[in-house]
C-alpha cells in the first residue's frame, strides 16, 4: 500500500503528456496575449466612455445623467479591466514557466507553472463565486421591490 502511495507522487512526463502540456502552453500564452490587449482596450474604453455615455443620457435629457456621472462609467471600466489583468498575468506565467520547463527540462519551472495555473484557476472561482453572490442579492433586491412597489 506504502508503495501505490509513493508512487502516485512521483508521476513521471511522458513524450505525449509533454506534448500536451506544451500545446497548452502555447494556446495559454495566447488567450493571456489576448486578454492583456482586451484590458489595455478596456482602460482606453474607461478613459473615453464616462465622457461619451454621460453626453448621450445628457443629450437624452433623462434625470440620470447626475446620478450616473462620467466618472461612474471610468471607474466601473478601470475596475473590470482591473480584475481581468489578474487572470491574464497568471496564465502567462503558467504558459512561460510550462514552454521553459519543456525545453529546458527544469522540474522547479514546471512546479512554478503550475502554481501559477492553480492560481488562475482559484481566481477565477473566488470570482465567479462573488458575482454569484451579486446575481442572488440582486434577484432578491428586485423581488423586494417589485413587492414594495405592488402595494
Amino acid at each position: 500500500m506504502d508503495q501505490q502511495n509513493q508512487n502516485l507522487f512521483e508521476l513521471q512526463l511522458d513524450q505525449p503528456s509533454t506534448a500536451y502540456l506544451g500545446e497548452a502552453a502555447k494556446w495559454a500564452k495566447f488567450l493571456a496575449i489576448m486578454g492583456f490587449i482586451f484590458c489595455g482596450l478596456m482602460i482606453i474604453i474607461a478613459l473615453f466612455a464616462g465622457s461619451i455615455i454621460g453626453a448621450a443620457v445628457s443629450a437624452a435629457g433623462s434625470g440620470m445623467s447626475s446620478m450616473l456621472g462620467t466618472g461612474f462609467f471610468t471607474t466601473i471600466y478601470l475596475i473590470i479591466g482591473a480584475i481581468y489583468f489578474f487572470p491574464c498575468l497568471y496564465l502567462f506565467r503558467f504558459a512561460s514557466q510550462m514552454q521553459d520547463a519543456i525545453r529546458n527540462h527544469e522540474q522547479n519551472r514546471l512546479q512554478d507553472s503550475f502554481k501559477n495555473l492553480k492560481s488562475c484557476f482559484k481566481f477565477m472561482g473566488i470570482l465567479i463565486i462573488i458575482m454569484l453572490c451579486f446575481y442572488v442579492l440582486a434577484i432578491i433586491g428586485g423581488m423586494i421591490f417589485g413587492l414594495t412597489s405592488m402595494m
